[in-house]
Formats: structure tokens, sequence, C-alpha cells
């Protein structure tokens, strides 16, 4: 998903640093992602998404293998770049989640749109919302990658982390948490992927006043991004995760597990962060604090 780009000082927040100087392969040339034919797929889409979108254009559709996804693409460069990108951000959320990349020989289909008028009418085609850039759905991805964009910014890896999640949580996550995870990730993620690259590049958080935020009650029953608060919730489900995570990243993950089978944010978080959050409000108070904290605040706590 889309949004404003601001740099900010940067902090893992108790994720361990990934040594992304040393991933990205060799792929950026135009003939780093060899082409092979459709039939020669290793594994098909049952996703019926990937057949809208390999039903527009039909003619103009390409396909390749990379070691976690297989590519449908139209033109080769932005394909192998995309696909550079893709692997190292597979891994990159991988480990963060401490979950091994390699634990199912299943590939994700990653479908890349590169003109918007193609992408335009995919989302009119399987009905998307018309801000979206990117989605994640059934386990496939589908993703406007506009090649006159000298920076992509963290759609590809917010999509992705959607991807993990699905693979490794099953699809029972609250929107706030499935969201924000998938940004606060991708931004790490995204920073790291620069860093690799020769770019000086940071993640970025932002603080939110008081009366800007969604109440944390309705933000945690939401089963989607409301359409007229949109940047606020996927801001604040970040800056939420962010602070989950920074308070006790073992806790988060286990946090994570235990809300995927469909259980209550306030008893779990209660029970999981015992001895740190001496109640609801005591938790409330202390967010509400860090919420609407610079981001450079925070580097020191």
């Amino acid at each position: 998903m889309g949004h404003r780009v601001a740099a900010c000082l940067f902090i893992l927040l108790g994720f361990q640093a990934v040594d992304a100087s040393a991933q990205l392969p060799e792929r950026e040339g135009l003939n780093g992602l060899p082409e092979i034919p459709f039939t020669d797929l290793s594994q098909p889409d049952q996703n019926a998404l990937g057949a809208v979108a390999l039903a527009l254009h039909p003619d103009d559709w390409k396909h390749a293998e990379g070691d976690h996804f297989i590519y449908h693409y139209v033109r080769s460069f932005v394909a192998s770049r995309a696909a550079v990108e893709a692997e190292f951000n597979f891994r990159v959320i991988a480990a963060k989640l401490e979950k091994d990349p390699s634990a199912t020989e299943h590939k994700s289909h990653l479908y890349l749109f590169d003109r918007p008028e193609d992408w335009e009418e995919f989302q009119k085609a399987g009905r998307l919302e018309p801000w979206t850039g990117g989605i994640a759905s059934g386990g496939s991805l589908f993703l406007l990658r506009d090649p006159t964009y000298k920076f992509t910014g963290n759609t590809l890896g917010h999509e992705i982390a959607h991807l993990l999640l699905h693979r490794f949580y099953g699809d029972l996550l609250p929107s706030w948490l499935n969201e924000g995870f998938a940004e606060f990730v991708s931004r790490d993620a995204r920073a790291s992927y620069q860093r690799a690259r020769g770019y000086l590049s940071k993640p970025h958080s932002y603080s939110l006043a008081p009366d800007q935020l969604i109440p944390l009650e309705e933000l945690v029953a939401l089963t989607s991004p409301p359409n007229d608060r949109v940047e606020t919730f996927y801001d604040e489900s970040e800056r939420l995760v962010r602070f989950l995570v920074h308070t006790d990243k073992a806790r988060f993950l286990q946090l994570l597990q235990v809300m995927s089978t469909g259980a209550k944010f306030d008893r779990t978080l209660l029970a999981t962060y015992a001895g740190t959050f001496a109640s609801r409000d005591d938790f409330k108070a202390k967010f509400l604090d860090y919420v609407s904290k610079d981001y450079s605040a925070t580097l020191q706590e």
C-alpha cells in the first residue's frame, strides 16, 4: 500500500539487523531472469485472480522462476529488478519472523504490471479498491511496478509480509496486526535493501497526535481499513506493532502466534505481556505516550 515517504532516525526495535550487503543476487541485467514457457512452470496457480490477470492482454505475458516466486511479467528489465527485491524481502521478513524460508517447497506467484493503465484494468476486472498499488490474495501477489519511478517504496515488501503471514499464521489475524506488521517490517526491509544498493536509507515511523488517533478499542475491532481514515489506520497500526516489538520482541512473536488462532486482543495482550503491562489502562497510557513522540525520541528508551 502506498503511503507518504519521510526519513527518520533508524532503529531495529529488537529485531536483529540482517547483513543485506551480501544478499543481492546478480539479476539486475536484462537477462538476469530467464524466460521459460508457461507450460514449463513448476507449480500452477489456482488463484482466480491469477486467471483474471493473465486474461488481460494474454499475448504480452512472460514467465520465469526464482528461489521463492514464480514471476509473470511483461518487460524483462522490470521483472529482473523486481525479482532481486522480492527474493531479498522474502528472506529478510522470514528471518524477522524467525521462520525458515526454505521450510516449504511451495512458490508464490507474483504478477507484475508495469503500465498503470493495465493495472487499472486489472483493478476493475478483479474488483479491487481503486487506491491499491498491490495486493496479496490467496497466496499470490499482484503488483504495479511502474519503471518510470526511480524509487518504488515499500509496497512489494508490504505484500510479501502479508504473504508470509498468510503462509505461517493463516487468515485469522486481525486487520490492525496484519497491516501494522506488514508496514513495520516492509519499511525496515526496504531501508536494508536500499543500503545494500549503496543508498543512505533509514526506515521511518510517524508520530501521531492524540486527537488524530483512531481509539484503540475501535482500531483493534476493525475488520478492514476504514475508507475515510486509511492513512491514519496504517500509520497507527504500524506504530502499535512497533511499540509491541520495541517493548519485547519475543513476546510480540508469541502474541502473533496466539492471535492467529482468533483470540481476542485484550486477553492475549495481558497474558502475553504479563509483568510488563499492569492492566489495559496501563498499556493504553504507555502506548499513547509512545505514539505521540517523534521517532527519534524512542531511540534511548
